[in-house]
Parts: C-alpha cells; structure tokens; sequence
C-alpha cells in the first residue's frame, strides 16, 4: 500500500567538510548549535562513517556516486604511474556518475575533485583541487566573470604556510573565506531560481581551521556560522518543499605525533633511499639540498612555485631526482625497494607487473604484502599499542586491481605521513588535528522520520537515499544502501521498493593538461601532500 506522504521532487545537500558527529551532538545537546538541534529533532541523524582512508578526495566522490573508490576510481590526490611519477586526480579520473548526472537542473558549488568543470544540466563552481580561478573552473564559462564582479576576492582555498604560527589572522583568513562562499551560494540559488532538482554545495572551511587550529572555544565560534547557515538552508529547503541533507566526508580530532610509515619500511629493509652518488654525491657533499635551493632562490625573488610553472613536470621530475632531499619518490631507489607509501597512506608493493622498474614478482606479491603489514603494525608507542592501522587493499577495493595493496593510516593521536623522516616519529609542528573516520549524515524533508536515529550510516548510503527519497532510480552498482530508517513509516520512500536503473556513460573529455603546483602548495600546508 503507498504512503500517505508523498515523497519530495528535489534534494540539497550542505556539505560540511570535516564536522565530526561528538561535537555536532555535545554542543546541540547544550544548546549553542541550535538549527542542527533542529535538524535532528525535525529529522534522522547520525554518525556517517568514512572511506578508508577518511579523506577528502575519496570521500566526497563517494557521497556524491554511492560507489567505493574501487570504482569511482579516486584513491587519493595523485595518481601513481608505473613510471613511480605522479599526476593529479582531476573530475576527468570520476569514473561513476555523480548525483548531478542523473538528476537536473542541479547546482554545484565548491565540491572537492570536480575541477574541471563539465557541461551539466545547470551551474557548477568546482572546489578543492582547483588551480586557481582563471582556469576553466565554472559552467557556463560564463559564470566565472559574474564571481568576478560580484565577489573580487574569491579564491578556491588559502595559502595555509603563510598562516603558520598566526592563529588568529589565520581565523580572520577563514572567516573571509568562509563569506566568501556564502556568497558565491547565494548567488548560484539566485541563478537557479525555482527550477532545479539537486543542489550540492560544500563548505570546506571548517578542516581547514581545525587542522591548525583545535582549541573548542574557537571552534565553536566558527561552528556557529555554519549553524546559521544551516538555518538559512532549512528555510530555503522548506520553501521549495525539499529534502536538506547535512553530511561531512569524514570527522576530527586531535593529533599528538606524526609516524612515517616509509621510514619503518626503511628500517626493516622493505625500502632503500637513493645513493648520494653521481650528481647527487656532488651536491651533498656541498651541503646543498632541496631545501637548501629553495631557501636561495626564495631569497631572491624565485619561488619554487615560479620555477615549476615554467618547466615541464618531467623536466621538474628529472632534475628533482638528482637533488638530495627526503621526498618518497624522488629519494627512493626503486631498484632495490620492495614496498613504499605514496599519498595518503597508499601502500604498494613493488611488484613488476604494475611498475616499470619492480622487482617483486606476482606470485610473491600476497607473501610480501603480509609481511610489510605485519611490519607497519609492529611499531607501537610505549604502552604497547600500535601507533598504525592497516588495511588489506584487496578487502577495501575488490572490484579493482589497480587498487594500492594496503591502506595505512595513524591510530588514534597518531597520524601517519608517507614522506621520508630520519625518524619513525615526529613533532606534528603547526598541525593540531587531523582526520577521524566518523562524520555526520542529517537529513530533514516532509517525508523524512522526525526524531530517529540513523545507525551504521556509511558514505556511500547518501546517494541511494537521496534519490529513492525523491523517486528516482539507484544505479545497479550502487555499494550504498538506502537508509529506510530515514523515513517516515507512512511515507511514499518507506513503503515502496528500490527501483534500480543501468550506470549511464558519462563523458569525462580530454585529459587534463595542468599546472597544479598552487594546488600541491596548498595541500603541502595542511600536511596531506609533502
């Protein structure tokens, strides 16, 4: 019998990036947030549990397809070649449709990984990832000079090194930036007016300040903005009859130590640096390194952002190589390593059927695996727990080959870097906090459960829900599930039947030739790239 509630027929989604469950329920409980008290009130909410690992650029494309990485196809910000080079993720590698290709007109504004921007049904402003904003970075094309005229000082993201050490001229620089984007969301409802079916816009401000910033009194201060945002949300959500869905990629919390995973593989024998011979020896033996150029050329008025968008990667890639530093490609000696980290926490053994210069054959690679995991697990603080958590690659992304063999990640106040270190433990320096696997999922809507609790809510059930809540089809290949709990018990999604539809082609265009070096400046401050 179908539901005395009929569903609704367009869906927004405020994207939170990095809001963690315990502070979004510790402070509605007391009051100070009081439209998310609303929200969970009036509607379902819950923990949301990330990828593994829990970050931003596997995340959000999982929310927004419904799909693991192992078939999304991000793993992290770079793609890792055979040739142990590495590119950028760009919308071009999404290799599932997003909610805004199935459903129209929809807005985009401000979501992660989406640069460059691809012709839609609708606006998008594309976000993290994005190079700077004279690139093709809106459709229509258009749009971006009309965020020029009305918001001079956009800009995608912050040049976080500038802010080290200044805490509080780094809380007015995401004040601003924050503003900023409240604005360009304005804008973007104006454009589209009452005709469209899906908005999703991301507000990535709140991880940027916590990863320097983890003192509650600030943060509840910026969290405050983000309730008054949402306030506005559920009012404009209520005017157009649709359902509001709250979500954050992934949750926070506080760091202690850093722990490079390459440096264990390092002293286990798993990983050999290069020789300072050659070229190498020379320099280093003059005292000169990467470090040590750069601070010369800085000095006189050459950056080396200046210099590697003047030069080709592979030219940058060559010379790099021959300078001694501590960078986990540049300073490896392939040739003699069996396994290294790359990214956030990828793990590869260095087999010779993905890479070009491997040494470990196919048939070793599940011996090999276990003993490096076994390795990176046997390293523990002094109370005896590890200081990291590994995941079997094979477990997480059965669907795809290519996938990285493990997956590491830090424990608890650990948080674990893929750079090269002297030590297996360092100081954390600017960073305060870092990434936890449990973010939020609040959802509200006139067919949406006011009061119920969602549980066992995972990333890629937002998508599923979304759609079946509105009427529409779920991809056949979905890995979400539709959240029944959501729903009211007398309503149209609750008692109808998921109607699953074939995974539409999507057009990705060309490859993406760039120069991404702000992009990797940018992601270097928050620690995620070294």
């Amino acid at each position: 019998m179908s539901g005395s509630i009929p569903p609704s027929e367009r869906a927004f989604v405020l994207g939170l990036d990095g809001v963690p469950w315990r502070l979004i329920e510790r402070w509605s409980d007391e009051g100070e947030l009081p439209n998310f008290a609303r929200m969970r009130e009036e509607g379902a909410a819950g923990p949301l549990e990330s990828t593994q690992p829990p970050t931003t650029p596997l995340a959000w494309p999982s929310i927004a397809t419904g799909v693991w990485p192992d078939k999304h196809g991000i793993y992290g910000f770079q793609n890792l070649s055979s040739e142990y080079s590495h590119e950028m993720y760009t919308s071009r590698d999404l290799a599932q449709p997003a909610l805004w290709d199935q459903l129209g007109p929809a807005h985009v504004g401000n979501v992660p990984m989406t640069y460059p921007a691809r012709e839609i049904d609708g606006s998008m402003v594309t976000g993290m990832m994005t190079p700077a904003t004279d690139r093709e970075f809106t459709h229509p094309p258009e749009l971006s000079a009309e965020i020029e005229s009305r918001i001079p000082d956009y800009e995608i993201s912050l040049d976080y090194p500038e802010y080290a050490n200044r805490p509080d001229e780094f809380e007015v620089a995401v004040d601003e930036m924050l503003s900023n984007r409240r604005e360009l969301l304005e804008l973007q409802l104006e454009r589209a007016g009452d005709d469209w079916q899906l908005f999703f816009f991301v507000f990535t401000a709140p991880d940027r300040f916590q990863h320097l910033v983890w003192e509650m009194d600030r943060l509840l201060a910026h969290y405050k903005q983000l309730d008054e945002i949402l306030g506005e949300m559920m009012a404009y959500t209520d005017d157009h009859d649709a359902d509001l869905y709250v979500v954050s990629d992934h949750g926070f919390g506080p760091i202690e130590e850093l722990v490079y995973a390459n440096r264990i593989l390092e002293q286990e024998g798993y990983l050999a640096r290069r020789e300072d011979d050659g070229t190498r020896g020379a320099l280093a033996s003059l005292g000169i390194s990467r470090d040590t150029i750069t601070g010369a050329l800085s000095r006189v008025g050459i950056t080396e952002e200046t210099l590697v968008q003047s030069l080709p990667r592979r030219l940058v890639d060559s010379v790099a190589e021959q300078i001694p530093g501590d960078h986990a490609l540049y300073d490896v000696d392939f040739d003699r390593t069996v396994a290294f980290v790359h990214d956030t926490g990828n793990c590869y053994i260095n087999d010779t059927d993905r890479f070009d210069g491997g040494v470990v054959s196919p048939a070793e690679v599940p011996e090999v695996k276990a003993d490096v995991r076994a390795a990176l697990e046997s390293v523990t603080d002094e109370t005896g727990e590890p200081l990291l958590e590994v995941r079997d690659g094979d477990e997480l992304f059965p669907t795809d080959d290519d996938s990285p063999d493990l997956v590491v990640g830090g424990r608890g106040v650990y948080e674990s870097r893929s750079g090269m270190a002297d030590e297996v433990r360092g100081d954390t320096g600017t960073y305060d906090a870092s990434h936890r696997s449990e973010g939020i999922v609040l959802c509200r809507g006139p067919s949406i459960d006011p009061g119920a609790t969602l549980r066992g809510a995972r990333v890629v059930d937002v998508a599923p829900t979304l759609l079946h809540g509105i009427g529409e089809p779920v991809p056949k290949n979905a890995d979400g599930r539709v959240l029944f709990d959501a729903f009211a018990e007398t309503s149209t999604p609750a008692t109808s039947r998921v109607e699953r539809t074939a995974v539409t082609e999507i057009d990705t265009g060309d490859d993406v030739d760039e120069d991404f070096d702000d992009v990797e400046d940018r992601l270097k401050g928050l620690g995620y790239m070294e």
